[in-house]
């Protein structure tokens, strides 16, 4: 029997705050253990939390970027549930009122577009880490908890089940964190736990309606990992139904190394929290006012920005793609353009030498060395035949790791490529002197040849020569 896929996920983002959500503790990652805590975000006794009135226009801003109805009357509720890293033994979420519902996200998969639904948005205050002594809380003998995540600001955003592959997943992750990124809600950084992930996965035979029994798996890490453990737990549960077994409604957690899930606790349903309205904090509303003069705020988005680049620029469906997939990517060719270059030229740079040393150096395009302008003055040396293709590969090189300019650079190592005709004329004669084979061959119709002897010249002007200059010289002279 052929199944298919049913999948939604469940998305939890930090977001960029200075502050908690409930409290003045900094957020900062990566701080000594415990060191940004405080009774209110700690649960003791006699404490009253604060909202963060930043954490609603986060909220705010997400919901309208992702297409959602904005609640005018909201409020929080305790979400009650033990684990070691929950000081207070309930966590404020929401639960009836969240604030942004029925929102959607166009993705697109091997050339097809598909709309994918946002059930809700939801607001809560993140739980504490839990330090495990070995790799996986299975594998260790002792975990120690920090709580300086405690009280950091979330949102929850939760997808309709309407994904069907792993492939799906992972676009609606690459696009979810294009579009929080653009809006200056949260880092998105996944390697820090800024961006995580849970995903409910069932299958069913081709052709049926009726759900079936969902399986959960928590904290996945990576987008890659979304793809794979949702891909391998499709075929668990599809080899599991074909042996004749029942599938449990569960909690799983994905193994990134063996490529495997595992079981970790039977999954829990709504009323197992015993949700009720959190009595330290109001119900609040908000303004259709106040909801229009965020929208207005917000920047230009991943899908108007593509579209402007296409129509402004001519950049293809997939340049524009991979330009506006990032802000900082996109605000950097912006820039470039603006500096002089060729739209296409700059795009391909950008994609190519810029990204591999993006990436060696683990940095941003906006913390990058090599800043639009720079890289605009040696499109242009190109472009006016000072220097090749090639040798420009090995100007940014030195642009990036030096700091310098193009044209210091140029000068620096006599770069400079060689178009005179005269001079070149000359290592044309001695280079077609010095091989006649390969001029007989060229002449006998064998036209491949030719790149040996131009492959000659560069060599003898150490890659200097201008190739188009060679090439064009270089048959004149052979079919004299």
């Amino acid at each position: 029997m052929k199944y298919e896929s049913v999948i939604g996920l469940e998305v939890h983002t930090e977001l960029k705050t200075a502050t908690k959500i409930f409290c003045g503790c900094k957020t900062t990652f990566g701080a000594e253990p415990n060191s940004n805590v405080c009774p209110v975000c700690l649960g003791l006794p006699g404490v009253l939390p604060v909202l963060n009135k930043k954490v609603v226009d986060f909220a705010i801003r997400a919901g309208l970027a992702l297409n959602c109805k904005i609640a005018n009357f909201t409020k929080f509720d305790r979400k009650n549930y033990y684990y070691p890293d929950l000081p207070k033994n309930f966590q404020t979420s929401q639960y009836d009122l969240p604030i942004c519902e029925h929102g959607y996200l166009d993705i697109e998969v091997d050339g097809e577009t598909r709309r994918i639904g946002i059930t809700r948005i939801h607001m809560e205050e993140d739980a504490g880490k839990l330090v495990h002594s070995g790799t996986t809380i299975t594998d260790s003998d002792s975990s120690n908890v920090d709580y300086n995540r405690t009280g950091v600001p979330l949102l929850e955003i939760v997808s309709e089940p309407d994904l069907r592959s792993g492939a799906e997943a992972a676009a609606y992750m690459e696009k979810l964190r294009s579009i929080l990124e653009y809006i200056a809600v949260s880092d998105v950084k996944m390697e820090e736990g800024s961006l995580r992930c849970d995903a409910n996965v069932s299958v069913r035979p081709v052709g049926e309606t009726t759900l079936g029994t969902k399986v959960e798996m928590k904290n996945i890490n990576s987008i890659r990992g979304v793809a794979r453990s949702i891909e391998y737990e499709a075929q668990r549960q599809a080899e599991a139904l074909e042996d004749g077994e029942k599938i449990v409604q569960e909690t799983r957690t994905w193994d990134e190394s063996k490529g495997t899930t595992a079981t970790m606790r039977v999954k829990e349903e709504a009323d197992d929290y015993r949700y009720f309205p959190e009595p330290d904090l109001v119900p609040f509303t908000i303004s259709d006012e106040y909801i229009e003069s965020v929208r207005q705020a917000l920047p230009e988005l991943p899908d108007a920005r593509k579209a402007r680049l296409m129509q402004e620029h001519g950049l293809s469906d997939y340049d524009a793609g991979i330009i506006t997939l990032s802000r900082s990517m996109a605000e950097y060719f912006d820039e470039l353009v603006a500096a002089g270059a060729d739209a296409k030229e700059g795009a391909n740079w950008l994609m190519g030498d810029f990204s591999m040393l993006l990436n060696e150096a683990g940095k941003t395009p906006a913390t990058a060395p090599v800043r639009p302008q720079g890289l605009a003055g040696m499109l242009a040396k190109i472009a006016d035949g000072t220097i090749s293709g090639k040798i420009a590969k090995t100007v940014f090189r030195d642009m990036w790791e030096q700091g310098k300019s193009a044209d210091e650079i140029i000068e620096a190592k006599g770069l400079k490529q060689i178009s005179d005709t005269g001079e070149l004329t000359q290592l044309i004669h001695d280079v077609v002197a010095a091989n006649p084979q390969s001029v007989e061959d060229y002449r006998a119709g064998k036209k491949k040849a030719i790149g040996f002897l131009v492959g000659q010249i560069m060599k003898k002007t150490k890659g200097r020569a201008n190739p188009q200059v060679v090439n064009q010289l270089l048959v004149k002279e052979l079919q004299e």
